[in-house]
């Protein structure tokens, strides 16, 4: 059978009115003047002590069948119940066996007299209601907290798919989208879909790596949008240009990985992106924490199809970080995202937790 460990509480509810039960003992058994005696203090600790561990134990071990069989916080009325059930009677025995103990072997010439067990059925039905309050409470309060933590988890497991379902709507997207380039480039140069190809090894490197880690640093996604600038630039030539302009103290700071590719996909299948009409994406900080990208709007006159995947993918990954500020602006000439960018020193411990859940995906 294996044997309950009491908790730190239980411990310190027994070993904190152990010197009042002994003082009540004695006053009781020897009158008031046995309480200043060191010689009556030291033979009547050791066995009121003995007498008492052992009950107090028992009493432990019950209370942790009981919690056992009556679990839910719902079940305080049946557990508190049985619990003054238990306690009481084996309380008034404990002070029972005290008395007992001392009349058998007469310790210092102590009698059995009236008043010794009401005494002791008071200062026992006492000692129940510190023992239950402090014990039942601490129960309740962890089974509070396992609740809540149950919760979280639930809700922790809930974001992990959402954001798996996210990253699976971006590479496949990605890819759709450079094969047809390739393709088209095939059949017009065969050097340029070459060199297409080979950024396109390198670029997909970095796709593989994000899908690891769900977030990444402002110079990570910096160096892979300017990687996959190349590839556009392959097809589109002078038709792109863009500016990057970032205050260095913002590099380690992070967003959501794939942000930077997602937008700049975004502005060049909704605009046009000619020679003669260059599409110009401007990405720089500002104060606040904040990343813009930027772009002149020069929309095209066909209409193109779209699934809405990049803007609703990007919002979505902020809302489950719990980050709000980001934002899409739009006149007649530009069209603007602000992203807030993410410094980990200053999350909350919950958005922390949701971080390395999203970072061990």
């Amino acid at each position: 059978m294996k044997l309950i460990k009491p908790t730190r509480l239980q411990w310190i509810s027994f070993w904190l009115p152990m010197p009042v039960i002994t003082y009540v003992l004695i006053g009781q058994m020897y009158g008031s003047d046995a309480l200043r005696s060191i010689k009556m203090w030291m033979l009547a600790t050791l066995p009121i002590y003995m007498i008492s561990i052992c009950i107090w134990y028992l009493q432990v071990a019950l209370m942790h069948f009981i919690q056992s069989r009556f679990p839910s916080i719902k079940q305080i009325p049946v557990r508190v119940t049985l619990l003054i059930l238990v306690s009481l009677p084996i309380m008034l025995l404990t002070m029972g066996l005290n008395f007992l103990y001392f009349h058998a072997f007469e310790i210092e010439g102590y009698q059995l007299k009236n008043g010794d067990f009401s005494t002791g059925a008071i200062l026992g039905f006492v000692i129940v209601l510190i023992f239950l309050t402090s014990w039942e409470g601490d129960y309740i309060l962890k089974k509070y907290k396992e609740s809540l933590q149950e919760k979280e988890t639930l809700e922790q497991l809930s974001i992990q798919q959402e954001f798996e379902l996210l990253k699976s709507q971006v590479n496949p997207h990605f890819l759709f989208n450079c094969f047809n380039t390739l393709s088209s480039l095939i059949t017009e140069d065969a050097a340029k879909a070459d060199a297409f190809l080979n950024e396109l090894s390198k670029v997909y490197r970095y796709l593989l790596s994000s899908n690891e880690d769900s977030l990444s640093t402002l110079q990570k996604e910096l160096d892979f949008i300017r990687s996959y600038l190349t590839l556009l630039k392959t097809r589109y030539g002078a038709g792109l240009e863009m500016q990057i302009d970032i205050n260095k103290k913002y590099e380690h700071y992070l967003i959501p990985s794939l942000t930077l590719q997602l937008l700049v996909e975004n502005a060049v299948k909704h605009n046009v992106v000619s020679k003669s009409s260059p599409l110009l994406i401007d990405i720089f900080t500002t104060t606040g924490n904040k990343l813009v990208v930027n772009n002149n709007l020069q929309k095209k006159t066909q209409k193109v199809t779209s699934t809405k995947i990049g803007l609703e993918n990007i919002k979505a990954k902020y809302e489950l970080l719990n980050k709000h500020e980001f934002r899409v602006l739009q006149d007649d000439k530009n069209f603007t995202v602000i992203l807030p960018l993410i410094w980990q020193n200053t999350m909350n411990q919950k958005q922390k937790n949701k971080t390395i859940a999203f970072l061990n995906l």
